[in-house]
């Protein structure tokens, strides 16, 4: 007799997989309103719909140069920033930190290697802080959902963030902090680490193996994008919807610092991915939400991801995983700030 009390692992696992998902967590939001609100269901799947094509041809563009960036090996030009005087090193490492190509598990390796070969705590503080902020499919999703001026803006703040812990850490340095920062490291992870030598290969297309990349990436991204910008839209929809306009502009409206501080204080713990937040933010600043108060809780939070701090405490010792949190918190303020000063 055949043994019928194990069933074929791959399918239950494709199932527990999907129930997790954000596809998933879509069908119940909808399935929710069908019962409780039946009326609004139209208004919900329907605002959700139109605001995920308007976003497409973003998506498309997103995703297309993702994936060129993984298959000629962009990443290497990333690791050169990290050669020549540390001054200079914080600059570029600032810079190039929005524009890594790099999923977060490949960030460990990445550092662990550029602290290996010798570059300083103060560079590299400076990608750790500008990194999450912004990419290139970030830039896009978020010109989508808050125009080119708030995408600009927080491209601009993720590189004077970098700046500003970089040079930071650099006089904490100098003043005799962080004596021996880093963990014994270990390598793990879920993919490999990106090559720290070589060049990249502009014209991809002449070797099979970047094919391949190319299109790999392209399905993978263009498929984690339109299910977090779907999930997103559909988060909008009940937001614009169901929360009172006068609650969001009353704690996190007005003008002044103190919006501002309470959005970046909120923005922190309740982090959400940068595909995610946008069109939450959009959300915000149509009950309400000044566009500072967007700013401070868009940068915190993504200091604040799961990958991003995850990354930081596997290599470094508390005191400098704090000195991380500290400079993007209050980083956070001064964006949030300074943008409210110049719209």
């Amino acid at each position: 007799m055949s043994d019928t009390t194990q069933s074929p692992g791959v399918p239950w696992r494709a199932v527990t997989d999907f129930v997790k998902s954000p596809w998933a967590f879509i069908l119940y939001i909808l399935a929710g309103v069908a019962v409780l609100d039946p009326g609004n269901l139209g208004f919900t799947a329907g605002f959700a719909a139109r605001a995920l094509l308007d976003t497409l041809p973003y998506i498309v563009v997103a995703v297309l140069l993702l994936a060129y960036l993984k298959a000629t090996g962009a990443e290497v030009m990333v690791a050169r920033a990290f050669e020549g005087r540390e001054t200079r090193m914080i600059f570029l490492a600032a810079v190039f930190g929005g524009l890594a190509p790099f999923c977060s598990c490949q960030v460990i390796p990445f550092i662990a290697g550029l602290l290996a070969l010798g570059a300083p705590l103060s560079a590299v503080m400076a990608f750790w802080l500008s990194s999450p902020l912004i990419d290139p499919p970030t830039l896009l999703i978020t010109a989508a959902a808050l125009g080119w001026p708030f995408a600009i803006a927080k491209a601009v703040a993720a590189v004077g963030l970098g700046l500003f812990g970089g040079f930071a850490v650099k006089a904490m340095l100098g003043a005799g902090a962080f004596e021996s920062p880093l963990k014994v490291y270990q390598r793990s992870g879920c993919c490999g680490g990106p090559k720290l030598n070589g060049k990249p290969v502009w014209s991809f297309w002449t070797e099979v193996k970047r094919r391949e990349t190319f299109r790999s990436e392209l399905l993978t991204n263009g498929l984690f994008l339109l299910k977090w910008l779907a999930f997103a839209y559909t988060l909008e929809a009940l937001l614009v919807h169901y929360v009172p306009a006068e609650l969001i502009a009353g704690v996190v409206g007005g003008e002044g610092i103190v919006p501002i501080g309470i959005a970046a204080l909120v923005g922190m713990p309740a982090y959400l991915n940068s595909y995610v937040a946008p069109p939450l933010l959009a959300g915000l600043m149509e009950q309400g939400m000044s566009a500072g108060s967007a700013m401070a809780f868009m940068v915190a939070g993504a200091v604040s991801s799961i990958p991003a701090m995850a990354a930081v405490w596997s290599l470094v010792k508390p005191r400098v995983f704090a000195a991380y949190l500290g400079l993007g918190i209050l980083g956070a303020i001064l964006s949030g700030i300074l943008f409210s000063l110049v719209i």
